[in-house]
């Protein structure tokens, strides 16, 4: 376990599936700030996004881009694969005890911040670094980083991957891990009672330092803004 707690001092790695995902709408904000588009290239600015309970801000550079309302990504132009950094704002509601051995054991999960950091640090074949306190914008939350144990054999898990957590309790519809590099960092935010679920993503290790600082800064350029009395 210590092999894997090392392996998250830095940003978070995984491979997604997308759960049910939020969907930006107008508020009266968006007249000052652009609302966050549904798919294609972003153009370098701040955007809202309001699937949440609370809408939040977020400042992207240019070279990044979203296909679903409720992600985005950019390519490391030295390596083949696509999103090779990438941030998922997706509604958690159910997470495995045992990332391998995830069927049948996935479990529907209170609606809090502590809620999610308690049951991604019990999960079995998986390892979180402890949850420090954040402040994101005007709401508290926690951050940390999530991987999978160092000795886990993935070909021996159920489907051949590490469930993170899932849409529903029936299958791993959210997220999932197909090697022991992946790993990710998670902001997870108090919203009035209600949860909210940031996660910066890399597929590959080889990923350009800068493109990683990049993205690090989009992760904390991240704003929960409380209405205007």
């Amino acid at each position: 376990m210590s092999v894997a707690v090392a392996l998250l001092a830095g940003v978070g790695l995984a491979a997604c599936t997308a759960a049910e995902a939020p969907s930006p709408g107008s508020t009266a904000e968006a007249d000052t700030v652009a609302p966050f588009p549904q798919s294609g290239d972003i153009e370098a600015g701040t955007y809202l996004v309001t699937g949440y309970p609370v809408p939040f801000e977020i400042t992207v550079p240019d070279g990044w881009e979203t296909f679903d309302g409720a992600s985005l990504g950019k390519d490391d132009p030295d390596l083949p694969n696509s999103w090779n950094v990438a941030l998922f704002f997706y509604p958690v509601t159910y997470v495995p005890t045992d990332a391998c051995a995830w069927k049948g054991s996935i479990v529907k999960i209170e609606p809090t911040a502590e809620a999610f950091v308690d049951a991604m640090a019990a999960q079995e074949s998986t390892v979180s670094t402890p949850a420090v306190e954040v402040m994101v914008g005007d709401y508290s939350g926690f951050e940390f980083d999530h991987a999978a144990e160092s000795d886990v054999d993935v070909t021996d898990c159920d489907l051949r991957q590490l469930c993170i957590y899932a849409g529903s309790a029936e299958g791993c519809d959210g997220k999932s891990y197909e090697t022991l590099v992946e790993r990710e960092t998670y902001t997870v935010v108090d919203l009035n009672g209600e949860r909210a679920v940031i996660a910066l993503v890399q597929p590959d290790e080889s990923i350009n330092p800068t493109l990683l600082e990049e993205a690090r800064a989009v992760f904390d350029s991240i704003e929960f803004l409380r209405p205007e009395e």
